[in-house]
């Protein structure tokens, strides 16, 4: 029988810890020290590009007009909660929900058909696409005369001999992510257009002519609605001869003339103005204190990269320059 003669333990190694891998703060400090006049100039060329920048940026200026939804019209909710259920036997359907006008009404702003017709109905296309900033002491465009001549009312060639004139795609693409904002407060409901432009007073007047120009959109569009409903009614009626039948639809006729009547007596049909827009005394944008602070600090983080590639390249880490120097 074989004997096993047990194996002899193998002695452990020990795991060593370099030191070399450990961070050397006071070398780290001494590199930064002597590489401090990069790191300076690197932050003063940025500083002064800073500046220059936000120096060359137009003022911009916000005006905004807080909105309350109007209340449900006496028209069409009356007739979804009196007569529904008759007219839906004669065909039609009304809707009562007043509140969902209002979403409507906000998505109908945002949409590229009312913008694109909002912008050429108020000759806006030459503010979008055609001005570099606004002369306060003498109240007039600075043009870009690069794009369009004020003098000639021309849009002008660009450098691939094309003219220069903006489409609707261009027009509503512009105004929607540069001058125009909509928020609205979930709590109280109240909904606020904000827009922002070179001039104040053209900021001003554009936020009165959307709330207008979305009242009357969603009054006609209503307005058109409910004559069509009548129409329809009364041919209808005429095709009748059931004297129960002809009171329902007299009913309805009834009541669509009465939501007609109502939508051209409001002025505010969908937003009742809470607190209009006024001319801007200050500046929004640009935020220059900020422009010229995040430049200061950019510049001053290429410098530090900087002395870090300088130390690496003159003899190793600079964390182990003391090594390396040994």
């Amino acid at each position: 029988m074989t004997k096993y003669e047990p194996i002899p333990a193998q002695p452990l190694t020990e795991q060593r810890y370099h030191v070399d891998d450990e961070i050397d703060f006071r070398e780290l400090f001494a590199t930064l020290w002597q590489g401090k006049w990069i790191i300076i100039a690197t932050a003063v060329v940025f500083a002064t590009a800073g500046v220059f920048h936000a120096l060359s940026q137009p003022n911009i200026y916000q005006a905004s007009v807080l909105l309350a939804p109007t209340q449900d019209k006496g028209g069409v909710g009356g007739i979804g909660g009196q007569l529904g259920g008759l007219a839906s036997l004669a065909g039609i359907n009304l809707n009562s929900g007043g509140s969902n006008q209002t979403v409507i009404a906000k998505e109908v702003l945002r949409s590229r058909a009312f913008l694109a017709d909002f912008i050429g109905r108020h000759n806006l296309a030459v503010p979008l696409m055609a001005v570099k900033g606004w002369n306060r002491k003498q109240s007039e465009w600075q043009y870009n005369r690069e794009v369009y001549n004020p003098e000639t009312g021309q849009w002008l060639p660009g450098e691939d001999g094309e003219i220069q004139q903006p489409t609707d795609w261009d027009l509503v693409k512009a105004f929607k992510e540069n001058h125009l904002s909509v928020s609205e407060n979930k709590e109280s409901g109240m909904v606020t257009f904000s827009v922002k432009s070179h001039s104040p007073p053209a900021a001003q007047q554009w936020a009165q002519w959307l709330v207008e120009d979305i009242n009357e959109h969603m009054r006609r569009q209503d307005v058109a609605e409910a004559e069509a409903r009548i129409n329809y009614l009364e041919n209808k009626l005429s095709d009748t001869n059931i004297a129960g039948m002809q009171q329902v639809f007299y009913q309805l006729i009834e009541s669509e003339t009465r939501t007609v009547m109502l939508a051209n007596a409001q002025q505010e049909y969908v937003f009742k103005t809470i607190d209009p827009a006024v001319v801007p005394q200050e500046k929004s944008e640009p935020k220059r204190a900020l422009i010229v602070t995040l430049a200061i600090m950019l510049g001053g983080m290429l410098g530090v990269f900087i002395v870090f590639i300088r130390a690496f390249l003159k003899g190793g880490r600079p964390e182990h320059g003391a090594e390396a120097g040994a």
